[in-house]
């Protein structure tokens, strides 16, 4: 099928794109990869009166440090992020998740924001910035504002962005020294959505026991979510099979996933479960110890 008609801008400006918002009135959607908004738009799922192409808007583009934080401009492609040095060395759970989101074609257009703006919640790059305490900033007519991602997403596909703001940037925090991270993931077929996914960061103590960790999971309810029961059993803990088996039955409790033509509630439950084991394991197999207990990594 062909789009319905639309009008097309193509501001230069972020003041420029929020005048356009405002005069839309809600009835406008922002194209930057059109990773997801193009598919939408041809099988006239999204009818909107206007598309506001935001690629000429200079600055939203930039791939940074600042601080603690990596910084990811609404214009950065998921192969630029792919590709980043940076991004491996103080990001290592994103640049091992980017390898699951879409395929090739699909990384090198669309973009980093796009995927959180879109708020799918089988989608890889959510789950990511909910694991790590992320944030988005959003630019509307009263300015820019942060938001944290676990207040972000709302649930199916929306989020707290207000129909007159648009997403310019977000920021996820470095991993702390020596903690150890995995990204895991079931989908039909390599390139689709998770029929669930788990992003694990673990950080250990001096005597080798698990001083934190972090559980985000997609693909098993409405938005990106935390398995804060699983994470508050394993602080303190002994890393072994025994604990992961344990912590994957309480985030099996946790989830609360929908049967979809894919996949059953119940299977994507026990697919957390065995997904959450596997990237605890891995992420306390590359964690380190810290110096005062010997510096050993594990």
């Amino acid at each position: 099928m062909k789009p319905p008609r639309f009008a097309y801008h193509d501001p230069r400006s972020l003041d420029e794109a929020v005048e356009l918002l405002g005069r839309y009135g809600g009835e406008a959607k922002i194209l930057a990869g059109g990773q997801s908004l193009i598919p939408l738009l041809n099988f006239r799922l999204a009818r909107p009166a206007a598309l506001i192409d935001i690629n000429r808007i200079p600055g939203l583009d930039s791939l940074t440090l600042a601080g603690d934080r990596l910084e990811v401009g609404a214009l950065v492609r998921h192969r630029q992020v792919e590709r980043s040095e940076l991004v491996r060395r103080h990001c290592p759970l994103l640049a091992e998740a980017m390898g699951w989101v879409g395929h090739p074609a699909i990384r090198q257009r669309g973009t980093l924001c796009g995927s959180l703006a879109h708020a799918d919640p089988a989608a890889e790059i959510p789950a990511v910035w909910v694991a790590l305490d992320g944030v988005v900033r959003a630019r509307g007519p009263q300015g820019e504002r942060e938001v944290p991602a676990a207040e972000f997403f709302l649930t199916y596909f929306t989020t707290t962005l207000e129909p007159t703001e648009l997403l310019v940037g977000a920021g996820l925090p470095h991993l702390p020294p020596g903690a150890g991270w995995a990204f895991v993931e079931v989908a039909r077929r390599h390139g689709d959505f998770a029929l669930a996914a788990v992003a694990a960061v673990v950080e250990l103590d001096a005597q080798g026991r698990i001083a934190r960790a972090r559980l985000g999971l997609a693909g098993v309810g409405p938005v990106p979510c935390r398995a804060r029961g699983a994470e508050a059993f394993l602080a303190g803990r002994e890393p072994g099979e025994a604990t992961w088996k344990e912590a994957a039955a309480l985030v099996e409790d946790e989830v609360e996933p929908d049967s979809d033509l894919h996949a059953s509630s119940a299977y994507r439950r026990q697919l957390a479960g065995v997904l959450a084991r596997r990237a605890l394991d891995q992420a306390a197999r590359r964690a380190v110890v810290p110096a005062s207990g010997g510096g050993e990594g594990r």
